[in-house]
């Protein structure tokens, strides 16, 4: 079955191998020099699905190539290659529909290329691109799911715990359909809390496919989980982690938004290549303190950090075992964070909980550290979704949740 043509339009020393890699893969990979040959290659053809530009070099005859891709009722994605500081300079962002930083790798402008055909709705019949206007097995292609990272650069502030118990929140409680990402390459420990043994991971996938097998995407890898939720681990140890090739992780988990009303990824707690990619591909960075001062540093850390990535307005604090008697405002203060959340201590809720491998939110739904992750769970949904599934919101009780920071839960920030 044919795949898709992908026209390339980079400078000769990046021509070459970016043109290898994509034919390889199976994509008609044409090459051009001239917004001439654009206008004729579009002429004839009507089944050019993505176009690779050159942001640095000649911009100003990318300028014209984009024109002519969204010229007469065309809407052909381009990808515009160029370097950070390039970017930065750029003094127009509509002269591209995404763009890839120098340095790359050319199986991550593979990747990249994969994603936009998927998100463009390009379906891959032989007969070139064409609009899907039904259902398909993955989904509403219009749906985008809302990617939600849980960071700290600290460990021990229950990074795992939040994330779990706030995806199976979202997918209960909530009525929305959820991937949980174990992205923690180090010490992730998702699938055993949750009961899931001997999952086959990304990194398994992904070597069998560099041995000739067939390229899965995250939604085929994915362990089902007795809550409902789908469960994928990047890899099952930290020794082989070789193949997790930043972009390309960031790009499969695009490439899922589809499938999943919320996409949840626990991080490992450093500013590692990985990371970065995911903080790019989140719509909010949660990030878990608890009330202790190597926990707010590192959450003082994170947003300097933030502000050169300029994900800064993504940020948002939870508050974890809140009940310790320190000023909410105070913490708000402190960090310079928002506080989205609070949750209060479980106590052995949660080892009982994990020993099970089930969630707080299964287990006991009823107590009031449950309600706390339905509490945050509903504010993400009413933030971000566009249309909320029916869903069974447990019982208020009275007076809300009162605590030591002196507010009710309703009270905190989104």
């Amino acid at each position: 079955m044919a795949r898709p043509a992908i026209v390339i339009a980079l400078p000769t020393a990046e021509r070459a191998p970016v043109t290898a890699e994509l034919r390889a893969a199976g994509f008609e990979a044409i090459t051009i020099g001239s917004p001439d040959e654009l206008d004729a290659l579009l002429t004839e053809r009507g089944d050019i699905a993505v176009a690779i530009l050159d942001g640095e070099t000649d911009f100003d005859t990318s300028l014209e190539y984009y024109g002519l891709l969204h010229d007469n009722g065309r809407n052909i994605p381009a990808l515009m290659v160029m370097s950070p500081r390039a970017l930065n300079s750029l003094f127009s962002p509509a002269s591209a529909d995404e763009f890839f930083s120098r340095p790359y790798t050319v199986d991550s402008i593979r990747w990249r290329v994969e994603a936009m055909c998927i998100r463009s709705v390009t379906i891959d019949d032989g007969s070139g691109p064409v609009i899907q206007g039904g259902s398909m097995e993955m989904g509403d292609w219009s749906r985008r799911a809302t990617v939600i990272a849980i960071f700290n650069p600290k460990g021990g502030v229950g990074k795992t715990t939040i994330a779990t118990n706030l995806a199976a929140a979202l997918q209960l409680h909530m009525g929305q359909k959820v991937l949980l990402v174990d992205a923690d390459t180090v010490t992730g420990h998702v699938t055993t809390s949750l009961g899931l043994e001997q999952v086959r991971t990304v990194a398994d996938s992904w070597r069998d496919q560099a041995e000739g097998g067939d390229l899965e995407t995250l939604t085929e890898i994915t362990s089902a989980h007795p809550s409902g939720m789908s469960v994928v681990a990047l890899t099952s140890s930290p020794m082989n982690t070789e193949i997790l090739e930043p972009s390309r992780i960031a790009d499969a988990i695009t490439t899922s938004r589809p499938a999943y009303d919320f996409i949840v990824v626990d991080l490992h707690p450093s500013y590692s290549a990985l990371n970065r990619a995911i903080f790019d591909k989140a719509d909010r960075i949660l990030v878990p303190v608890t009330p202790d001062v190597p926990a707010l540093r590192a959450a003082v850390q994170l947003r300097d950090v933030a502000i050169e990535l300029n994900v800064q307005d993504r940020l948002a604090l939870v508050i974890n075992r809140a009940n310790s008697g320190v000023s909410v405002a105070d913490m708000e203060k402190t960090v310079g964070m928002p506080a989205l959340a609070l949750i209060r201590s479980g106590g052995l809720l949660f080892v009982r909980a994990a020993n099970e491998g089930r969630t707080v939110i299964e287990m006991y739904p009823k107590e009031r550290v449950a309600e706390d992750f339905d509490a945050l769970a509903e504010r993400l949904v009413r933030t971000f979704a566009t249309e909320v599934a029916p869903r069974r919101l447990p019982v208020a009780r009275s007076g809300g949740f009162r605590n030591p920071f002196g507010r009710t839960k309703e009270a905190a920030r989104v």
